[in-house]
């Protein structure tokens, strides 16, 4: 018996109309993109292992797919690192390869191997698949499409102010008005783990602490607990669970919180300086809002970073994110460029858009004309007449063989066709042929040589 096919948990398949509406998706990302300026680059799918080993901290690196070594990989691995059945030392003898997990740790590569060929301040986005090793669920996959854009050799704050921006102006396009783009800042975390005693322990406190949303306050106290933050460093921290206000108020109690830390009060100045500038440069549908307990896991942040969320009563994680990463260069031996980026959640846009019914009606029709086949002489006029309209910019096709009229229309009907060609041996010797409006079951009658003028009343109708 055969097989049942299947894929992969956390993989999927996608129609036609699913790619379409995708690609509503991107082409509007990419306009946005490419309207601030920023330049496209690829990277590879897979990438060396010691290249995206480390970047995103423990739990990161276990989500990473490793891909294994060709040939006999295993006699390769002594007897002694074989038996001890431990992962960590295993892994780098049978697997050098592995999946992008992201694509802004490929782009910092990118930009060190390339940094004699790029011109700084560089400005670029990528629009391609990463792959994460994590538990599948609503909005959360294995395989999915990240759409970033980044700039690195820039260290002034209005590149953060131009990034909510440009959140603002793809989901206003996209029709998702009353976006939340939550904003934070590294440096404020990091004073607070200072001011509370837990200033080595900054990686444990964050990651914990990202985890608010998910799992809720009490589970996060207790994880920093067993990270070995103490019960009285976390009291201390009891301010950043209550702080509410306005962004100035929270600021305000923010500088009180950090009064004795640099590092801290560094960061609110920066908040103050991206918040006032957005303030004054104004937003068209999203808002910004101040959460003193975003952290963003990945620990190449340094400076601001965003999260963006779903309009209110859409239940779904984050639909982008991003931030400042002032030495991500620095790992790969180029010291001193400083960059910040935010990325796109196609997936997740992709599944509010279609719980909200934001994605336009004309997604839905893939094909303009359909001419029907009435036999070979028939059908290579139909072909002449199709050529005719593709080159006038209208989806056309002929449908393949001289089936049964019912069928064909039944063909249309099934794809949405909003124009049926008609021409048979009785038009073919008449010099024209029959267009039917599949809407209104109207028909007209053209002349052979008058396709501009059925390819203007057919584009009319959009």
């Amino acid at each position: 018996m055969a097989q049942k096919p299947s894929i992969p948990k956390g993989t999927r398949d996608f129609s036609p109309a699913e790619v379409a509406k995708r690609n509503h998706i991107i082409q509007n990302i990419k306009k946005h993109f490419e309207t601030f300026g920023f330049m496209p680059i690829e990277t590879p799918s897979f990438e060396n292992s010691d290249t995206l080993m480390g970047k995103y901290g423990e739990e990161g690196d276990r989500l990473i797919f490793k891909i294994l070594n060709s040939g006999d990989f295993i006699s390769k691995v002594d007897d002694v690192t074989y038996s001890s059945k431990n992962s960590t030392s295993l892994t780098p003898k049978i697997s050098e390869k592995a999946l992008r997990y992201d694509l802004t740790v490929p782009f910092a590569r990118y930009v060190v191997m390339h940094q004699n060929e790029i011109d700084f301040p560089f400005k670029r986005y990528q629009i391609q698949p990463v792959w994460r090793a994590d538990r599948p669920q609503k909005g959360r996959f294995r395989e999915f499409y990240q759409c970033d854009a980044d700039v690195v050799g820039a260290n002034s704050l209005l590149q953060e102010a131009e990034f909510v921006q440009l959140y603002d102006a793809v989901f206003t396009d996209l029709g998702l008005k009353g976006a939340t783009i939550k904003i934070n800042n590294r440096k404020i975390l990091s004073g607070i783990a200072e001011v509370i005693g837990a200033k080595h322990l900054l990686v444990d406190f964050t990651v914990a602490l990202d985890k608010l949303d998910k799992i809720g306050e009490d589970k996060v106290k207790a994880e920093m607990m067993e990270k070995g933050i103490s019960e009285s460093a976390i009291a201390k921290a009891q301010p950043l669970f209550e702080m509410s206000g306005s962004a100035s108020e929270q600021l305000e109690q923010l500088k009180t919180l950090l009064a004795n830390s640099e590092v801290g009060m560094l960061g609110v100045a920066e908040l103050e300086d991206i918040i006032s500038t957005v303030d004054m440069i104004g937003l068209q549908s999203a808002q910004l809002q101040l959460d003193v307990t975003l952290a963003r896991g990945l620990n190449y942040y340094t400076g601001a970073i965003f999260e963006v969320a779903a309009p209110e009563g859409v239940n779904m994680g984050s639909i982008g994110g991003g931030g400042r990463y002032d030495d991500l260069t620095g790992i790969f031996g180029l010291k001193d460029v400083s960059g910040v980026g935010i990325s796109f959640g196609l997936d997740r846009i992709y599944l509010v858009l279609e719980e909200l019914g934001l994605f336009p009606d004309s997604l839905d029709t893939s094909l303009d004309v359909l001419c029907l086949n009435f036999g070979k002489q028939e059908g290579l006029a139909a072909l002449k007449l199709v050529s005719s309209l593709r080159k006038l910019g209208l989806r056309a096709d002929l449908y393949p063989m001289d089936a049964k009229m019912q069928k064909q229309f039944k063909y249309a009907d099934k794809r949405g066709v909003p124009y049926v060609v008609l021409l048979g041996e009785q038009e073919l010797a008449g010099g024209n042929f029959v267009a039917k409006n599949m809407k209104t079951g109207d028909q007209k009658a053209y002349g052979l040589d008058a396709f501009a003028q059925f390819a203007e009343a057919v584009k009319s109708d959009f």
